[in-house]
C-alpha cells in the first residue's frame, strides 16, 4: 500500500475515531474547564505516550506473529475485521452519553497530571484491541516495519492532539454541543461507518 493511499484512508478513520467523545476526551474537556488548557497540556503529553506505546507494541507484537506465523495472517485479518464491524455496529446503537468524571483539583502536579494521562491510555482493553485491530492492514511485513511505523505514529499522534486540544479548549461550549444526545448520536454513526467499511475490507482484502 502506497504512503498517499495508507494516509488517505488512515487519517480521516482514526480522526473521527479519536474525535469521538471518550474517556481520554471528556478528561481533556473537564480538565480543560478546571484547570485550564495551559496546564491540560501536562496531561496531554502523558496520554499521546501512552497510546504511542500502545501503538508500538501492538504493531510489532502483530509484525513478529506476522513473520513467524504468516498463516495466522488470514485468521487475524478475518477477527480483526469482525472486531472492527461489532466496534461500528456499537457505535451505531451507541445511545451518545457524556461519561462523567469527577471534578479534578486545581492543586494536581504537573507529574501526576502526566501519569493520569498516561494510565488513562494504556489501561484501557479497549485501546489495544482497537490498535491490534486497525493498524495490521495499514503495515506490510514486505517492507521495513520502521518507517511505516513512524508515519502511522505521526497520524495518530497529531489526531489524539488535535481531538484532546479541542476538547480542552471547548470547554463549556464543547459541553453544551455533545450534552445533545444527537450531536454525539451522529458523531457516533459517522465513526461506526467507517470502522464497518475498514473491517470489510480488512477481513475481504
Amino acid at each position: 500500500m502506497s504512503e498517499h493511499i495508507l494516509i488517505a484512508v488512515f487519517l480521516p478513520t482514526f480522526f473521527f475515531v479519536s474525535i469521538t467523545p471518550g474517556m481520554c476526551m471528556t478528561l481533556a474537556m473537564t480538565l480543560g474547564m478546571s484547570i485550564g488548557v495551559r496546564r491540560t497540556l501536562w496531561m496531554m503529553v502523558g496520554e499521546l505516550a501512552g497510546v504511542a506505546l500502545v501503538a508500538i507494541a501492538a504493531v510489532m507484537g502483530v509484525a513478529s506473529m506476522m513473520l513467524n506465523y504468516p498463516q495466522l495472517f488470514d485468521i487475524l485479518k478475518w477477527v480483526g475485521g469482525l472486531y472492527l464491524g461489532y466496534i461500528g455496529i456499537s457505535m451505531w446503537r451507541a445511545k451518545g452519553k457524556m461519561a462523567n468524571l469527577d471534578n479534578t483539583s486545581s492543586q494536581i502536579s504537573n507529574r501526576a497530571l502526566m501519569t493520569q494521562g498516561f494510565v488513562t491510555a494504556i489501561a484501557n482493553p479497549k485501546g489495544w484491541a482497537f490498535m491490534i485491530s486497525l493498524l495490521p492492514p495499514f503495515i506490510s511485513v514486505d517492507q521495513a516495519i520502521a518507517p511505516q511505523l513512524m508515519v502511522l505514529l505521526s497520524i495518530i499522534m497529531m489526531t489524539e492532539f488535535i481531538s484532546m486540544l479541542a476538547y480542552a479548549s471547548g470547554g463549556k461550549t464543547l459541553k453544551l454541543f455533545l450534552s445533545r444526545g444527537d450531536n454525539i448520536k451522529w458523531m457516533n454513526r459517522i465513526a461506526g461507518s467507517l470502522m464497518i467499511c475498514v473491517g470489510l475490507w480488512l477481513a475481504l482484502g
